[in-house]
């Protein structure tokens, strides 16, 4: 999964990570609102999602403390991270800010 998730990080397109849980409500309510954004934005930006129960390495090795943990990433650099859930309006210019 580690190699995975780094070729797809180095992407030149915004991509988006959404750590999450199955038991998350947070979460849940989230992805409503990723697909929007998705619908929204299209090619211009990539939403992957990363269950952080079935990829406990993954989270740890990002200091996934709490889900859901939204993380912003462009040709490989952290480019903007937060826990919790932004508005759809507000997470869509932030995507366009890269």
């Amino acid at each position: 999964m580690s190699q995975k998730f780094n070729a797809i990080i180095q992407s030149e397109v915004p991509v988006l990570v959404d750590f999450y849980a199955d038991w998350c409500g947070p979460c849940k309510a989230l992805s409503p609102i990723l697909k929007e954004v998705k619908e929204q934005l299209g090619d211009d930006v990539k939403i992957i999602k990363i269950d952080v129960d079935k990829n406990q390495s993954l989270a740890q090795k990002f200091q996934v403390k709490g889900v859901p943990t939204l993380i912003i990433y462009k040709e490989g650099e952290q480019k903007w991270r937060q826990s919790g859930v932004p508005q759809k309006d507000d997470l869509i210019k932030i995507i366009q800010s890269f």
